[in-house]
């Protein structure tokens, strides 16, 4: 076991909620909330959604991209009140399957203002998609045309954009690159596939092409990656004019827009980024003879993953040799980033004063699996002990929404914090719950 004599950037609240604030009692509250409190109230593990954090997020985008069109990425985190939050901060829904358009539409969010993804999408897809007036879909393999065009029918009409692959490698870990070729998104331009697609979507006239789409990845921190896509996606604009006189009014540039998970590390520089972006796509455009396409941008870890707080109680403090590992009630089944792509989170002791000196330690889940770690090499207070409180920040994004059934645990409640008052958004997965989805002997 290490101990660290001195205070550390554990204490820093730079990546948690603005609203966060230090209480005297060795809490934090959040919202006006104190985090305890949500954690005495609902249990653990708990989710905590700062709702202004949510909304000042959508209105930096709003305010950093005026002309642009902003779409939350609902795969990072979805449920009626987020839908609801960003639908009245003017922004538009990326949606990848049935149920998040369904959840979205059902709660009120206009269906015109959604994008339909996804690899692969299923025939339940594309018919909920077409019954509830989806803006847009974005085809992402040529067998999707012919199918898209015959759910369509020959009276009908679909505005469709084609994923583009720019053969660009960026994003944080190898699994959350998907600008390159030789993965499973999206059409190549360097192989001739993308231009190929386009053509024979010209052919189907029920279906209106309005514009290339692209995504680079996750957890990009750097703007040139977008830089090069511009020029790359304009350049097959061009010979998409010269080849078939096809100007195209919209071009997407997908999110993967990287935040800082904890104190120190670097986060995407929103505003160097939208100002780069209108250089490089005027200029590009100017070259080529274009007119400038309407940008669209697709943020979601960059908006949810901030505003979200997970609270787990300690079950355990076991040393064996030199490792200390503290094991919560929660873990893989609420967060499997660690597992799959070695993320690494800053825990803090909330509800009462810990001491100066600090250790370092692993907070491992509850499950059945030696990689079910949390927050590896975390510092956290030396006389940690069952029954204390631990808050993850940055927990918005890509945790709820991945969580899983396993070990039947059931998934945490979702609690939404504003102006000092906390209500449930989302409530506990029960035993009940799972036990009626079981009905077979």
């Amino acid at each position: 076991m290490t101990t660290v004599h001195e205070p550390t950037t554990a204490a820093d609240l730079s990546v948690w909620p603005a609203s966060t604030t230090e209480l005297p009692d060795g809490d934090l509250a959040v919202g006006g909330v104190p985090l305890a409190e949500i954690a005495d109230r609902f249990g653990t593990p708990v989710y905590v959604l700062d709702e202004a954090e949510v909304r000042d997020r959508c209105r930096t985008y709003r305010n950093a991209f005026p002309d642009a069109e902003v779409l939350y990425a609902a795969k990072a985190f979805l449920c009626r009140a987020m839908a609801h939050w960003t639908a009245e901060e003017g922004l538009g829904l990326d949606v990848c399957s049935a149920g998040e358009l369904e959840l979205a539409v059902t709660t009120g969010f206009p269906a015109e203002r959604i994008v339909l993804h996804g690899n692969a999408k299923s025939p339940r897809d594309l018919d909920t998609a077409l019954r509830l007036g989806v803006g847009r879909i974005v085809i992402d393999s040529p067998a999707e045309i012919a199918r898209l065009a015959a759910a369509v029918g020959p009276g009908g009409h679909q505005k469709v954009m084609v994923r583009v692959v720019p053969g660009i490698s960026a994003g944080g870990h190898e699994k959350i690159r998907t600008g390159t070729d030789g993965q499973k998104f999206g059409l190549s331009i360097a192989d001739g596939h993308a231009q190929h697609a386009i053509t024979r979507i010209l052919d189907q006239p029920q279906l209106e092409l309005t514009g290339l789409h692209c995504h680079l990845g996750s957890q990009i921190t750097t703007v040139k990656p977008y830089l090069v896509a511009v020029r790359r996606l304009v350049g097959l604009m061009a010979r998409l004019y010269e080849q078939h006189g096809l100007v195209l009014p919209e071009l997407d540039l997908g999110g993967g827009h990287g935040i800082a998970y904890r104190p120190g590390e670097p986060a995407l520089d929103l505003t160097a980024l939208a100002r780069r972006v209108r250089a490089e796509l005027a200029g590009a455009c100017a070259t080529a003879g274009l007119p400038v396409p309407r940008l669209i941008i697709e943020p979601g870890r960059a908006i949810a993953g901030p505003a979200g707080i997970a609270l787990y109680r300690v079950l355990s403090v076991k040393r064996t040799g030199d490792h200390v590992f503290v094991a919560v009630d929660g873990g893989m089944s609420d967060n499997p980033r660690p597992a799959l792509y070695g993320v690494r989170y800053a825990p803090r002791l909330i509800g009462r004063p810990g001491t100066a000196d600090r250790a370092r330690v692993t907070v491992v889940g509850r499950h059945c699996e030696a990689g079910d770690v949390l927050a590896a090499g975390a510092e956290l207070p030396a006389d940690l002990r069952p029954g204390d409180l631990l808050a993850v920040p940055v927990a918005g994004a890509y945790q709820l929404s991945m969580a899983s059934g396993y070990n039947l645990v059931g998934r945490p409640p979702v609690a939404a914090v504003r102006d000092g008052h906390a209500r449930l958004l989302v409530r506990r997965e029960s035993l009940e719950d799972i036990r009626s989805r079981d009905v077979g002997l």
